[in-house]
């Protein structure tokens, strides 16, 4: 599929963003790659747009989409096309008896974007399960393994190699009962769709949690103790304390009840995002002396780094 001056507005769970000047859809390897090698520059490589927050004035180049969705297993072993949804993976993990992803529920976007950012949640992050990936380096097609993929908290080598494209990835698992997997997985969905509802235009968490061992002494002091959990402080206790909850630009809104999760009440810009988001940022630091990460990745922004 080839679409003139899309706006990818339609393809952000933000509801945000200007056109591009074309988006390209391929739904096999083969067909993704000789249309990336023939992409004119600029160009860009986008998965399921859950984490993005793309320029009102949209990009200026081609956006490319590698839609392949297929999900097999063999025994204990998933391989699953990147373009796959993450919560379709985890239904299929679910259904089949095998444990290890069914955390993940309700995760937003697409398994080439929860590797990519080495997605988690309730304890677990998906590389964790994951035996290895196949990419696209730019020259040939090759499989990386787990310690190859350098993951860390909410990161990868991808990160650093955004050319590296991934085509597919392997989980291996563990067996489980189904139904003891569905009820979990089940419990899960309703926890995320309490706090993210499905229709609500938001990327989830806009700031990544902090890592306690890395904030400085004076902040750590201030930290309830029952807050730090496998290392990590919620961004959203830093951000409580500096009134972020309820605070509004324009239609872009932070929740009520969540003062790490911005949303499009209607009429928002990305332009109000990034403005919310700095706000917000600088409050923080200001008041315990250091910067929140933003979670969220940006498209066609002069001033920032972008995807």
């Amino acid at each position: 599929m080839r679409r003139l001056h899309a706006p990818l507005s339609e393809y952000t769970r933000f509801g945000l963003g200007g056109p591009a000047d074309l988006l390209v859809d391929a739904a096999s390897a083969v067909e993704f790659i000789d249309e990336l090698r023939s992409a004119a520059a600029p160009h860009i490589v986008l998965g399921g747009g859950t984490n993005l927050v793309v320029s009102d004035d949209g990009y200026r180049g081609t956006v490319l989409r590698y839609t392949g969705r297929a999900i097999e297993h063999v025994g204990q072993t998933i391989r699953v096309e990147s373009g796959a949804d993450l919560e379709d993976l985890v239904r299929y993990a679910v259904s089949n008896g095998l444990a290890g992803l069914e955390s993940m529920m309700r995760i937003p976007g697409w398994v080439s974007g929860a590797v990519y950012g080495n997605a988690g949640a309730y304890g677990q992050s998906i590389h964790e399960t994951l035996a290895r990936v196949e990419i696209w380096d730019g020259t040939e097609r090759r499989w990386l393994s787990n310690a190859e993929c350098g993951f860390t908290y909410r990161a990868s080598r991808f990160k650093q190699n955004k050319h590296w494209i991934i085509l597919t990835a392997e989980f291996t698992l563990r067996p489980g009962d189904a139904a003891a997997l569905a009820a979990r997985a089940e419990e899960i969905r309703a926890t995320r769709d309490e706090k993210f509802p499905p229709s609500m235009k938001c990327a989830g968490s806009i700031f990544k949690n902090c890592l306690f061992d890395h904030l400085p002494e004076a902040a750590q002091r201030r930290v309830p103790e029952k807050l730090v959990r496998d290392g990590k402080v919620p961004s959203a206790y830093f951000l409580e304390q500096v009134g972020a909850k309820g605070e509004v630009r324009g239609g872009i809104q932070v929740a009520e009840y969540h003062a790490n999760l911005l949303y499009n009440a209607g009429g928002g810009t990305a332009a109000q995002v990034v403005e919310l988001i700095d706000e917000l940022k600088g409050r923080v630091a200001r008041e315990f002396g250091f910067a929140l990460e933003p979670e969220v990745q940006f498209v066609g922004f002069v001033d920032r780094v972008s995807y």
